[in-house]
């Protein structure tokens, strides 16, 4: 049994359900990669040319595909960086903040080149989650133009159908979405696997491919047509970075078993079975995925793909909840509507903005590229950088929280990079083909994230200038020469020794403090959860003035009134219910002192916070026993 985050105990799913629902959330991006990756392998765009389809280069090709398999994928996520998770979440930023707390604690500064890869990593997610839903999608549907009398131009409506659709059902939550999701999938990959596999028996010299010397023969020998090509091979391992950042959905356990048992083998036998499809019919590069099954299949196995590519968009759909969800806690981003959507895991939540934003976003990337194979050249270029992020942070990530030797991190670090890096370059290559789009959706979000950690320094530089000592208001409250009234006043609070900007203001305007007033500081840790023994710290300050700390994880939700009724030692509880709580709504002016680049900064600031969820909803305070005020500040 375990608690959820409302605290009623809930039954913890079996192995079984977790590894089908994983199946339908975790693997569903990576798992339609073999719609349009091989295909790309051989096709002509603006950013490849491709080798001569002999049978000896479709064999490399293939052979390719099931080494970056089992080297990024395999070895890299499922075996060793998921065991890097920030009790029991994953992603970039879970992993930066790992190494961030973990450096602390060995009493190091906090390295803030750690955050900025964080936030690199996260921002690349974003742009990523927007390209995976419409190449998928469109991928699919394209299928139908091979099976049925479907014309071209009927292809992009049908799309943005199966997407609204998708998008919509999200509002259930990713374990309810996973448990509809996995058994579709579980079939996909069986699907997949014995079309493959059918093709593999008509041609079983394919299975030269499975050695690495083929794949090492085919880039010695079209070393010219190669480097490009990687640029199509990593279409098949995009997924891999999804797989981490969602692994706070399901946990390790579940994805290892899904994916050794079920998901590489039908993914190794299907991109053979192409190979061994194109070794004997070449023309049909147009279609090889589908093209795969018989005719009588071909109609049937286009509604599963389609199905299929829908789920296949899950994966970062969930991963982008789910580190959104880490940046408000974390400070990096400001407050959104955050919905938790699971009795027993805390990880699954489900984000309206966000949600709302991919779908935008996907439908106007469906409407401007028109097909899969257009977008195909600005797919993979955030998802291979944000790879190399996680191979630079696990160093110190291994040092830090392994406690591994130098020569072991780096040694590893370095099989991670030699495998990436070619990947990095061939992928450069798509940058003025259509790769500068989520460049450049990544670069915003990034400077929005950076933004955001800046102005909330320098708002607090500000707050803490003009604040005031508590002791000098205990001194004044000492001598009598504040009116006091009854009641509980919660004053949201910094960290410091001074007094809130809210109280200030109320003393201004009312001249009045109630009997008892409480500080109240919400602190998030670089951990998801917290200890119930360390999530509260309380400490009387003298004439009715108490301050106290709620912790809380960057993966939970704070619920402010429950944490002062349950977490408080008993001398010092209330009743939070009948409390009055008083927030500071401030507006931000710009000093005349202020450049053209901070006055910038600033208005993009103003217009976050602005847009910010109201902190009445964001910690759970009861609207009726809630006073804003407002104050001008100048930054």
């Amino acid at each position: 049994m375990t608690s959820s985050p409302d605290g009623h105990s809930a039954r913890q799913p079996s192995l079984a359900t977790s590894t089908l629902a994983a199946l339908g959330i975790v693997f569903g991006d990576i798992g339609t990669s073999p719609l349009y990756a091989f295909r790309e392998c051989f096709a002509e765009t603006g950013a490849h040319v491709p080798p001569p389809m002999t049978t000896s280069n479709l064999a490399g090709a293939a052979s390719l595909i099931v080494w970056a398999l089992i080297l990024v994928v395999t070895i890299k996520y499922v075996l060793i960086v998921v065991r890097l998770d920030n009790k029991g979440e994953g992603g970039i930023l879970a992993l930066s903040a790992l190494v961030r707390s973990a450096a602390r604690r060995l009493g190091g500064r906090d390295p803030k080149t750690i955050l900025m890869l964080g936030l690199a990593g996260a921002a690349l997610i974003y742009a990523d989650g927007m390209i995976t839903p419409s190449i998928s999608v469109l991928s699919a549907v394209e299928g139908l133009t091979v099976s049925t009398p479907l014309e071209k131009q009927h292809v992009v409506p049908l799309a943005l159908v199966v997407l609204v659709a998708l998008f919509a059902i999200q509002r259930h939550g990713t374990g309810k979405v996973g448990a509809l999701f996995g058994p579709i999938v579980l079939i996909w990959f069986g699907t997949i696997g014995a079309l493959g596999l059918r093709a593999v028996i008509g041609h079983p010299e394919v299975l030269a491919s499975l050695s690495p010397h083929s794949a090492l023969t085919f880039l010695v020998r079209e070393w010219h047509h190669a480097f490009p090509l990687l640029g199509a091979v990593f279409l098949s391992v995009t997924g891999g970075e999804a797989l981490y950042a969602d692994l706070g959905h399901f946990g390790a356990r579940p994805v290892r078993v899904a994916w050794f048992w079920i998901v590489f083998p039908g993914l190794v036998l299907n991109y053979l079975g192409q190979a061994a499809l194109l070794s004997v019919d070449p023309s049909a590069i147009r279609a090889p995925f589908f093209l795969l099954a018989p005719d009588s299949l071909r109609f049937p196995l286009t509604l599963l793909a389609t199905a299929a590519a829908a789920i296949a968009s899950q994966a970062l759909i969930s991963g982008a909840f789910s580190l959104t969800t880490q940046a408000v806690q974390l400070g990096t981003l400001p407050r959104v509507r955050v919905l938790h959507t699971s009795d027993h895991s805390v990880g699954q939540v489900y984000v309206p903005a966000i949600n709302r934003f991919l779908m935008v976003a996907c439908i106007l990337l469906v409407v401007s590229f028109q097909s899969s194979a257009s977008l195909a050249n600005a797919y993979g270029v955030a998802n291979v950088i944000a790879m190399a992020i996680t191979s630079f942070l696990f160093y110190p990530a291994a040092r830090a929280v392994w406690g591994w030797p130098r020569w072991k991190a780096a040694l590893v670090t370095g099989l991670f990079l030699t495998v990436e890096i070619p990947f990095v370059a061939a992928n450069s290559l798509k940058i003025v083909h259509g790769g500068w789009l989520p460049l450049l959706v990544a670069c915003t979000a990034m400077i929005l994230m950076i933004t955001w950690v800046w102005g909330r320094a320098r708002l607090y530089a500000q707050l803490s200038k003009e604040s005031l000592p508590i002791d000098a208001l205990l001194s004044d409250l000492e001598r009598g020469a504040i009116h006091r009234v009854s009641g509980t006043a919660v004053y949201m609070s910094g960290r410091g020794d001074t007094v809130p900007p809210a109280l200030l203001h109320n003393l201004k305007h009312n001249q009045v403090l109630h009997e008892r007033v409480v500080l109240l500081h919400v602190e998030t840790l670089d951990q998801p959860y917290v200890d119930i023994a360390e999530s509260a710290s309380h400490s009387d300050l003298g004439e009715g003035m108490h301050r106290i700390t709620l912790r809380f994880g960057f993966a939970e939700s704070p619920d402010v009134p429950e944490a002062l009724k349950t977490r408080l030692p008993e001398e010092a509880r209330f009743q939070p219910g009948k409390a009055t709580y008083f927030l500071g709504r401030e507006t931000y002016g710009v000093g005349r002192n202020a450049g053209a680049l901070d006055r910038f900064r600033l208005a993009i600031f103003a217009v976050m916070a602005r847009n910010a969820s109201a902190a009445t909803a964001y910690f759970r305070l009861p609207p009726g026993r809630v006073v804003e005020l407002g104050a001008q500040i100048t930054l």
